[in-house]
Order: C-alpha cells, then sequence, then structure tokens
C-alpha cells in the first residue's frame, strides 16, 4: 500500500519524541512533516531536539525542517503532542482547514462532538465526527494516560457485570510529567501525593468514554470514582490500586476470565499497534510490577493482578499500563490506525 502521509506537531517534546520513535517503520503511516514553537522553526530537527529517548533520532526526521504549527502542511493526518497552553487553538485551526487531528492534549476532550476514544472501548464515539463543523477536518483525542489503563480494566467488568463504584489510588511515573519534569531533589527519596489535574480527569473521563452514543451526543455512564493520584520515582509505567462495586458479584474466576478473554475492534482488525492480548492477568502476588511489565504485547497492553475480595466494594486489584505508550502516542496511533480502517480519514 501507499503510506499515509502524516505529521507531528510539538515534535521537539517528549510525547513529541515518542511519536516519531513510534512511527518509524509503521506499515501504514509515513512521518513526513514535524511541527514545532516558533524558536524551533527553521530548524534541522536534529538541531532544535533535545532529544532524550534511549533509541537514535530516526535518520529520516533528523534532517527534516521545522515548521510552524499553522495549517499549510502537506500531511492531511495531524499527531498533536502540543503543550496544552496552545494546543486548543492551534488543534482547532488544523482541523478547521480541513485537517484530521488526533491529539493527545487535554484541551478538547470535555468538546460533546470529540470523540474521547479508546479503540478497544468505544470505537462507535467516531461516529462524532460527523457531528462536528470543521470543514471536512475532524479532532480525535485520546484519554488522560491513566484513564487509558483504568478504563481498560474496567470495560470487561462493565460489560459483564455492571459498574456502580471505582476508587483508585495511583502511582505514577516520572514520564508523565514531560520533561525536564519533576526535580530531583522532589522526588528522590519520597513520594508527591498530588499531581495537577489529574484526579478530575481520572473522575471525569471514564464516564464520557464508557457512555451511549445517542445521535450527535454521548450519554454519560453514571458510574461514580473517586481518585488520589500520586507521583513516584518509576521511569515509565502508572500502577493503579483500583476498588470495584459491582452491580451484580461473579466469582473472582469469573472475572479473571472476563479479563483474560476480552478482545475488540482493534484485535478483530488486525490493526498494527493493537496488542494481541489487551489484558495480561498475572496469578503471582508480586505481579504486575512496572519495570517487568510496563513493554508487554508492545507496551500497548494493560497488566493486572492481585484480585482480591474486598471489605468495602465487591473486589480490589492492582492494573499497570505504559503512560507514554499505551497512554499517549501509541495509543493515539491506534486511534488514527481505527480511523483509517473503518473509513474515516476519506
Amino acid at each position: 500500500m501507499n503510506k499515509i502521509k502524516v505529521a507531528v506537531l510539538g515534535a521537539t517534546g517528549s510525547v513529541g519524541q515518542k511519536f516519531i520513535q513510534m512511527l518509524e517503520n509503521h506499515p501504514w503511516f509515513e512521518l513526513h512533516e514535524v511541527g514545532a514553537s516558533d524558536r524551533s522553526a527553521g530548524k534541522k530537527y536534529r538541531d532544535a531536539v533535545n532529544w532524550i529517548l534511549p533509541t537514535p533520532i530516526p535518520a529520516t526526521v533528523a534532517e527534516k525542517t521545522v515548521k510552524s504549527c499553522e495549517p499549510g502542511f502537506e500531511s492531511r493526518l495531524i499527531f498533536s503532542g502540543l503543550d496544552s497552553s496552545v494546543a486548543g487553538e492551534v488543534e482547532s485551526a488544523f482541523a478547521s482547514a480541513g485537517y484530521f487531528v488526533v491529539s493527545n492534549s487535554k484541551n478538547h476532550r470535555t468538546d460533546p462532538d470529540v470523540p474521547l476514544l479508546i479503540p478497544e472501548v468505544n470505537p462507535d464515539h467516531l461516529e462524532l465526527i460527523k457531528a462536528q463543523k470543521y470543514n471536512g477536518g475532524a479532532i480525535v483525542t485520546n484519554p488522560n494516560c491513566s484513564t487509558i489503563g483504568l478504563v481498560l480494566g474496567l470495560k470487561p467488568l462493565f460489560d459483564n457485570f455492571g459498574l456502580e463504584a471505582v476508587n483508585v489510588v495511583t502511582m505514577q511515573a516520572l514520564s508523565g510529567a514531560g520533561y525536564p519534569g519533576v526535580a530531583s531533589l522532589d522526588i528522590l527519596d519520597n513520594v508527591i501525593p498530588f499531581i495537577g489535574g489529574e484526579e478530575d480527569k481520572l473522575e471525569n473521563e471514564p464516564g464520557k468514554i464508557l457512555g451511549e452514543l445517542t445521535g450527535d451526543h454521548i450519554r454519560f455512564s453514571n458510574i461514580k470514582i473517586s481518585a488520589s493520584t500520586n507521583r513516584v520515582a518509576v521511569l515509565d509505567g502508572h500502577l493503579e490500586s483500583v476498588q470495584v462495586k459491582l452491580k451484580s458479584k461473579p466469582d473472582m474466576e469469573a472475572v479473571i476470565n472476563a479479563w483474560k478473554s476480552f478482545s475488540a475492534v482493534p484485535q478483530q482488525l488486525n490493526l498494527p499497534s493493537a496488542p494481541l492480548n489487551p489484558i495480561h492477568y498475572f496469578y503471582e502476588d508480586k505481579y504486575p510490577q512496572p519495570r517487568l511489565h510496563r513493554n508487554l504485547d508492545k507496551g500497548m497492553a494493560v497488566s493486572i493482578g492481585r484480585l482480591r475480595e474486598c471489605n468495602l466494594f465487591d473486589y480490589k486489584f492492582t492494573l499497570l499500563s505504559h503512560n507514554t505508550v499505551r497512554g499517549a502516542a501509541g495509543g493515539a496511533i491506534l486511534c488514527a490506525e481505527l480511523m483509517y480502517k473503518q473509513g474515516y480519514l476519506g
């Protein structure tokens, strides 16, 4: 097939770099253009970026000239890793000019006509694109990094047993704070029990994702969620301690089987970035662990373990997902693959 030309906005930032790394040798997409701030525009990418990833800058990208983040790109499919301080207006401008924007930024996640997409969970929400007023363009967002892992773990429970309430406590990796991130004197020998805006996202985004598409809007699910978020001294991988109250309580093996048998549209369509198994369950008491399990299934799967009875809710368990792969660039690329395969890119 002829590859689709794509561009990355915010290409010099940590999320933008992850997009570039993951798009190298992609079977469907060719990274054609990179965009960044005015101070980087006009420079060769290798001269504009402080590359922080362990693999080299792809040779085909290093010599590209960085463009300003404004319409005029040749690529119609745009991945946005822009900082939220500028993402909202820039993404709207591109969509209004006829581009398809798949964004990792928070700015448009709550827009009623913008899909908040996890391809295994709510692929039908892509129909919202048809209600957007962007002159042939569109915006699709992926959720917060912690939300993606949480909702992937909740989806089989929601579908099979009903879900009434969730309590979640996160232990979030340093890479989630971007670069340069958290100061070493703050995080070494320490845990920071606050991440700005994270608790609101975890408590509100699942309602939209697990909601029902009704015409040109989403009827939110009414699950009650309480979240507490913490920054810990781990490089990659968000670990979450989750308690759930179900509408009908099954036995533990039924819950585990629901996770282990979970498969969805990305697996059926064999999308390039889709994990073979979206959820891996571990019976070992000490699993999952970020260092051991964050890269399972290309870093796109969720790992779950320690399912047990809960004295306050029905069950509690531990969940792990890779925040910069599944929770950021990889999740957005999977969204674009689904859009392409289902004909939403025109």
